[in-house]
């Protein structure tokens, strides 16, 4: 899917903003603070249903405005779709797909694939373990429509079962047929989740690999690894030797919910032993496997989004990207800069198309 117009309605920062846009390159310039990254928060909205930077809906409204909405026009293969989403404070959030209301967020997960590549990656690195599985997830999500509704039910049964947990804690008489019932679907569910991981991973990291040596000029030992309870212990087992201390706790300790994924450098940890530039090759060539995973399971270019990435790289490897971007390997693209010249110049001096837009305090001044 192509973005062709995209309009924001009192969203962050911005009053009102329409925006004719290119189907290659797109670059949104000015100082910090002005709402350049706010432009592609919302695009990442339209794809997502969320945002990437605020999870809470209501705080990406405007200052003392009730609501927000966001629209965007997007051009696929055979068809054209609108895409229009509208938060009101205390309301449930609206999704539609042309005029048609979705019942459920996650039936519009893969329809707009979006990849954003922000100076907040890493997160992924410092954050415990739940930022790099919805990290993951959302990868799988983009494709694999089975994968997600497994997900979605996984945490249903999760939140059932610690809600029963919760109630012995209370002084409710503990009742085993009650919790083999949440614990047969937990394990179901569980070891579906665990496979579809497992076979991520093993195809994710040699692309990841490669685009990391292609990034850092240089072959380094780098790995990237999925640990999880169920790798060595039927998750039955793990739930029956886990039993006591949750009743104690009030909720469950073992599954996949606590899996986790792991960045070395060396055969060290990244966090703690990866230097600055280490980390933002890493997080860049991460974010990059992501693109290629997902035009590779989907056959079509996700939209690529990068905030600040001047910021992230030295010159010579946002040279190496930015060829790449007019070799066309990463189709629309959407960058914002704080020097309002820089890119310009770089795309036409490449003779390759590229729409320039100077953000000025939520207003377009040209």
């Amino acid at each position: 899917m192509i973005l062709s117009k995209l309009s924001l309605l009192n969203f962050k920062n911005y009053d009102q903003i329409e925006l004719n846009v290119s189907p290659y390159v797109n670059c949104f310039l000015g100082k910090n603070g002005m709402g350049k990254t706010n432009i592609l928060d919302g695009i990442y909205y339209l794809s997502n249903c969320k945002s990437f930077f605020n999870s809470v809906d209501s705080q990406n409204i405007k200052n003392e405005e009730d609501f927000f909405v966001l629209e965007g026009e997007f051009d696929g293969e055979e068809n054209k779709e609108k895409i229009y989403c509208g938060v009101k404070r205390g309301k449930k959030k609206v999704f539609k797909k042309g005029k048609k209301e979705y019942e459920k967020l996650s039936d519009h997960i893969g329809l707009i694939n979006t990849v954003l590549i922000s100076p907040m990656d890493t997160n992924l690195i410092y954050e415990g373990s739940e930022t790099r599985r919805k990290f993951i997830d959302l990868i799988i999500s983009q494709y694999d429509k089975l994968y997600l509704k497994t997900l979605i039910n996984y945490n249903k049964v999760l939140n059932h079962r610690n809600a029963y947990l919760k109630s012995l804690q209370q002084g409710m008489k503990f009742d085993s047929l009650s919790l083999e019932i949440w614990n047969e679907q937990l394990i179901t569910l569980g070891k579906e989740v665990h496979t579809k991981r497992t076979e991520f991973i093993s195809e994710f990291k040699i692309v990841f690999t490669e685009i990391y040596n292609a990034i850092s000029g240089r072959e380094e030992h780098i790995k990237l690894s999925y640990s999880s309870q169920l790798a060595e212990t039927e998750f039955k087992d793990l739930l029956t030797e886990s039993l006591h201390k949750e009743k104690y706790l009030g909720y469950t300790t073992k599954g996949t919910h606590k899996d986790d994924f792991s960045f070395e450098i060396g055969g060290k940890s990244l966090k703690k032993f990866g230097s600055q530039g280490q980390q933002k090759t890493y997080l860049i060539a991460l974010k990059l496997a992501q693109f290629k995973h997902i035009e590779s399971k989907t056959e079509s270019k996700p939209i690529l989004l990068l905030d600040d990435i001047y910021d992230k790289l030295d010159e010579s490897r946002i040279s190496h990207l930015m060829e790449q971007i007019c070799e066309g390997t990463f189709g629309q693209v959407f960058i914002t800069d704080t020097n309002t010249e820089r890119l310009p110049k770089f795309f036409k001096k490449k003779k390759y198309e590229c729409f320039a837009f100077e953000i000025d305090e939520g207003n377009l001044v040209s």
